[in-house]
């Protein structure tokens, strides 16, 4: 599993540098974020959901059926939309509440 930063749509905020726990999101020439090593990542999503233009995407490894699916995030006030993207494209949409997105 592991991230991939779409650096064209980047807006280059490096919320997703401040949030990753394993400090491995970095800035480019550009100001634009991206991941120098992704199979370092750790899976914990923290910058997919911090993300404000959806340009982080997290994909599903094989081992747990992701077979190309990814996911992302858009938000709406204080709603998250999670958008999970299986391998034909078909996309489905979870919505939880922002300021309980972190409970277990």
């Amino acid at each position: 599993m592991s991230i991939k930063i779409d650096r064209d749509s980047c807006i280059g905020c490096l919320k997703c540098k401040s949030v990753c726990p394993g400090s491995l999101i970095y800035q480019d020439d550009q100001g634009k974020a991206y991941i120098k090593y992704e199979n370092d990542c750790w899976g914990c999503t923290a910058c997919v959901k911090e993300c404000p233009n959806g340009s982080i995407k997290y994909y599903l490894g094989a081992d747990i059926g992701g077979n190309g699916s990814y996911l992302y995030v858009s938000k709406n006030r204080d709603k998250l939309k999670w958008h999970l993207v299986n391998g034909d494209n078909v996309e489905t949409t979870i919505i939880t509440n922002r300021k309980e997105s972190n409970r277990y």
